[in-house]
């Protein structure tokens, strides 16, 4: 298929294949172009963007040229659009103006979702969502007080559309696809349901049509085109991640859960180079390096981790692409030119995470993305044994600094997770570990995929809230999923405990179920570990992670099979339920259940006090009940939930249906 240009009395039409794309009528441009005035304010990875555009031009005229057309605002042309296999590129034509607003065709009832990792809405018809990677704030619900707070507080409680991994990049019920190839800011506006609005801050854009006679189609289609993630290890599905930070105690705590009957194949101890406190809660010492505050905190490392390994067990660990000024690493950083400098000067640009400063690397530079990924991760890291890394954070690159290649960072901001992925896995790659030591991040953007094996979720809130709690997990691994991430998982838990907000024995359980379906289980012990539960702080909590750490490695086999999908047709481990059943759309806005794989179909539990909820089973046959072995016919049911028994379903002609069966005996 290719894009091709029907012209009319009033206007055209572009059509790919037999969907139409795009319609320009003298009533209804197709674009409509100004001239900019952005205000771009930052507070630690929180930003508060807006615009003032002025003299604003739908040209309502046209004329077909070489391999396109022209839109005329009277009788001079102002926008040119350019067709070439499945890309369509629009050029304003006036200086100075840097704003394209381009409006592509919407059939109505049509469901939009994309949008990169969206944690609020799988679908995104009627909202607009702004394409920055960023903080997620926390609440993300502007009536809650939580968010309030955290609103007066660095602009700190965020919405529906902040979301540390934005991509311009969206799908529909038509099974068409689009694709803003760009990297600077936009929004994917679909408020109005006449059309699907795609606002482009460039004075040019390139568009990626890609179409398909299903779902499944379209979903391998987009993650060839951004990139496959190698097969997940087997350590990495075989057992539960353990994530504990109290230094070398941490071991002993490790050996409570594998008395307990955990599943264990690694420990994370994101704390490993040192801690600093403050009032956000326990924070790191980020430095990555295997010093002085690393040997304080845990003695002997190498060895520890070589004795773990011989056990089968890996030792996890963090990094960051950021520097702290009191950190042994910082002065080589900085006299190697390592770091991103203040706009008007060559002094190190420095930024405030919270009661410490850090300097920027900058990854533009090649012989800086080298030196990161063999000084930091290859030898402080990967050379003493660590198997895998969270490598958090990417979202904070400031619009006012210099960066060596001479980019403009409104352009490079949301780039920056992608070479920080690359970096990762360079390092990795460098070690000959690709397949074998597994880093995970947050943040992304378009072309994060080729890089990051494995997406988590982010920082939700230790509660059931609607926008920061549990419930969001499902939301963001769906969404993730539909655009090339085939592997997500969360902190099994929750991470941010703020203003008195501290978890339950409820939520960890019903944490452990959810987590137990996710191709990676792991634990986090948040940002306050010392104000909120752990798993090991009593028996009971205890058991509950034990038992769903043995199902998540009972659930080994399957998940290997996914991986081998996901390897090869590129689909994800968990999938909305509409990506196997296109013809039902009344599951095209379902987000809180999914499917993993095409046979096991999971509805976690994610409101507070449930004991029963309502389950949608999609298709014709039956599907069986895990815990009970019951039959269902396909339709919504009302199903018991009570704590330990999430409604988990299988097919019973699956070929791993007698796996399925096995799980209520290892539960």
């Amino acid at each position: 298929m290719k894009l091709r240009l029907e012209a009319g009395n009033d206007g055209f039409d572009l059509r790919f294949g037999d969907r139409l794309v795009l319609r320009h009528r003298h009533s209804c441009p197709a674009v409509v172009m100004s001239r900019g005035d952005p205000d771009i304010l930052m507070i630690r990875g929180n930003f508060r963007i807006s615009d003032t555009p002025s003299e604003p031009i739908a040209p309502a005229g046209w004329r077909t040229c070489y391999g396109g057309v022209e839109l005329l605002d009277g009788d001079v042309p102002v926008v040119r659009i350019e067709l070439a296999a499945n890309v369509l590129k629009l050029r304003a034509l006036v200086e100075g103006y840097d704003r394209l607003r381009v409006h592509f065709h919407a059939e109505p009832g049509e469901t939009v979702w994309g949008g990169g990792e969206q944690m609020s809405y799988l679908a995104l018809n009627g909202r607009a969502f702004p394409i920055w990677t960023s903080e997620p704030g926390v609440g993300r619900d502007k009536s809650t007080e939580l968010t309030q707070i955290m609103d007066a507080d660095g602009m700190a409680g965020g919405d529906y559309w902040n979301t540390n991994y934005p991509q311009p990049t969206f799908l529909t019920s038509c099974w068409l696809a689009v694709h803003l190839d760009a990297s600077c800011y936009s929004v994917l506006d679909f408020t109005d349901p006449a059309f699907h609005a795609v606002d482009v801050w460039r004075s040019a854009a390139a568009f990626e049509i890609f179409a398909d006679e299903g779902p499944m189609g379209l979903v391998s289609q987009l993650s060839a085109r951004f990139g496959r993630q190698p097969q997940l290890p087997d350590w990495a599905i075989g057992g539960a991640i353990v994530g504990l930070k109290s230094g070398a105690s941490s071991f002993d705590r490790m050996e409570r859960f594998i008395d307990a009957g955990a599943a264990v194949s690694a420990v994370w101890c994101e704390d490993w180079a040192g801690v600093r406190e403050t009032t956000f809660g326990r924070r790191l010492f980020w430095d990555w390096h295997n010093g002085a505050r690393s040997a304080e905190r845990y003695p002997d490392l190498k060895a520890r981790i070589a004795g773990l390994h011989a056990r089968g067990i890996r030792f996890m660990a963090y990094a960051n692409p950021y520097i702290a000024v009191d950190g042994e690493l910082y002065e080589e950083g900085r006299a190697g030119g390592h770091f991103c400098l203040q706009r008007n000067s060559d002094d190190v640009y420095l930024v405030d995470f919270g009661e410490f400063d850090c300097g920027v690397v900058d990854f533009t530079r090649e012989a800086t993305r080298a030196w990161f990924a063999d000084r930091v991760l290859g030898r402080e890291m990967l050379d003493i044994g660590i198997a895998g890394w969270m490598a958090d954070f990417g979202e904070y690159l400031p619009t006012d600094l210099r960066l060596a290649d001479g980019s403009d960072p409104m352009e490079a901001h949301n780039l920056w997770p992608v070479l920080w992925a690359e970096v990762n896995a360079r390092a990795v790659e460098s070690r000959g570990r690709t397949g074998d030591a597994v880093f995970f991040m947050r943040a992304g953007f378009s072309g994060v995929q080729e890089h990051c094996a494995l997406l988590w979720a982010g920082d939700q809130s230790v509660d059931f809230t609607r926008h920061d709690g549990i419930g969001t997990v499902i939301t963001g691994a769906l969404s993730a999923g539909l655009v090339g991430n085939a592997y997500s998982h969360s902190d099994c838990g929750g991470y941010t405990s703020l203003h008195g907000n501290v978890r339950t024995e409820e939520l960890m359980q019903r944490w452990c179920e959810l987590a137990a379906f996710a191709p990676v289980m792991r634990s986090h012990e948040g940002n306050r570990p010392d104000d909120n539960l752990q798993y090991d702080s009593n028996a009971e909590l205890l058991a509950c992670f034990a038992r769903w750490s043995r199902v998540h490695a009972h659930l080994s086999p399957y998940v290997r099979q996914l991986c081998i999908e996901a390897s090869e047709a590129g689909l994800p481990a968990q999938r909305p339920l509409f990506l196997h059943y296109p013809h039902e759309p009344a599951l095209f806005t379902l987000q809180d259940q999914f499917l993993y794989g095409a046979d096991l179909l999971v509805a976690p539990v994610i409101a507070q006090g449930a004991s029963a909820r309502e389950v949608i089973l999609p298709g014709e046959g039956h599907w069986r009940h895990v815990w009970t072995g019951d039959d269902y016919a396909p339709g919504t049911h009302t199903v018991p939930a009570p704590i330990g028994q999430p409604p988990v379903f299988y097919r019973p002609d699956s070929a791993f249906a007698a796996l399925f069966a096995g799980l209520k005996e290892v539960l």
